[in-house]
């Protein structure tokens, strides 16, 4: 998130805590500034802020902000990319690392648009662990794969799939 951004989210929160139901203005802050924390701020700084025409604050605004808003001074600022405020669990890392794993077999067979396609299938659904179990469970079952195949198979109406012939090592 930038700075700009929880500027104005902050501005939406003081005005709920404030009781007015909607976001403070930047001219309502900075008439708080002066009234609660005597101390100035101008209309127009507060606006290149947001807008991000100012990308930096002075530390001396970054502690008056911080402690009107009441959020840690180290809050002010742009995260960094890629940076995530929700929390990740192990589960969902794990399924992560499960579809880039997929994503990479899908570039390595891709001379196989059959498999690629079914890899990155796979890798796009919300739960790729879940469809390889089931997966798994219908290979114990052997007539299950025939039968689902001959069903299912991209062989209905489209391109044959020849089975992959392995040769001798």
């Amino acid at each position: 998130m930038r700075l700009g951004e929880k500027i104005r989210y902050l501005r939406l929160v003081e005005g709920t805590l404030r009781g007015l139901n909607r976001e403070m203005t930047q001219q309502e802050v900075v008439r708080a500034l002066s009234k609660e924390m005597k101390r100035s701020l101008s209309q127009s700084y507060l606006s290149q802020i947001e807008s991000g025409a100012r990308p930096h604050l002075t530390n001396a605004t970054r502690m008056l902000l911080a402690k009107f808003f009441g959020v840690h001074p180290g809050y002010l600022v742009d995260d960094p990319e890629g940076f995530h405020t929700e929390l990740m669990s192990d589960a969902r890392v794990q399924e992560d690392q499960l579809d880039l794993w997929l994503i990479g077999g899908a570039e390595r067979f891709s001379r196989d648009p059959h498999v690629s396609q079914a890899l990155l299938k796979l890798a796009e659904h919300e739960d790729s662990r879940k469809c390889l179990i089931l997966l798994k469970s219908i290979l114990d079952t052997p007539p299950l794969v025939d039968r689902l195949f001959s069903v299912l198979g991209p062989s209905n109406g489209k391109a044959r799939v020849e089975p992959i012939r392995k040769e001798a090592v």
